[in-house]
């Protein structure tokens, strides 16, 4: 499975970071130097017009191309749920493989893990991409290879694709 979240750096929940960093890092004083440089961010919004909006603070993710955001990511996922699935990530890219000879177990597998993670991203406030999310099989039996599943966390057929496109 390649798993897909939905804008993952701007759905940070900083409250939920700052209690992760300060479980991995012993000094307060830091935390609180890395929490004031991803929580006091503010924009306003400009029209057509020229007309602004009032200042409005960001309340949650992290500064999308600085070099801290998929560190700060990679933190805030860094205790992924346990699962009978291998888990392969770096900063907002998630990949979720199981090896099995049998069909029906490997989707029973990969159901039950994606239920897990699902709770896992619901508990952390980040949001599943069930457009983006996709299943794809590597098999020596080739007929196997465009069988769709159904997935109990989006609750529609997972899509198989023969020759995914992790780039997007």
């Amino acid at each position: 499975m390649f798993v897909d979240l939905t804008a993952a750096y701007h759905t940070v929940w900083h409250r939920g970071l700052t209690c992760k960093l300060l479980k991995l890092l012993p000094v307060r004083h830091v935390v609180h130097m890395i929490m004031e440089m991803v929580g006091n961010r503010s924009f306003t919004l400009i029209t057509g017009n020229g007309q602004r909006s009032r200042l409005r603070r960001l309340k949650k993710g992290v500064p999308q191309g600085s070099i801290l955001a998929p560190l700060l990511f990679n933190i805030y996922i860094s205790d992924l749920s346990t699962t009978l699935s291998r888990k392969y990530a770096c900063a907002d890219d998630l990949a979720v493989m199981h090896a099995d000879w049998n069909w029906q177990a490997l989707e029973g597998v990969l159901s039950k893990d994606m239920a897990t993670l699902g709770k896992y991203l619901q508990t952390w406030k980040l949001k599943l991409s069930t457009t983006k999310t996709i299943s794809a099989v590597f098999h020596i039996n080739h007929k196997d290879l465009s069988v769709n599943w159904m997935s109990t966390l989006t609750t529609r057929p997972c899509p198989s694709a023969p020759s995914p496109n992790i780039s997007e």
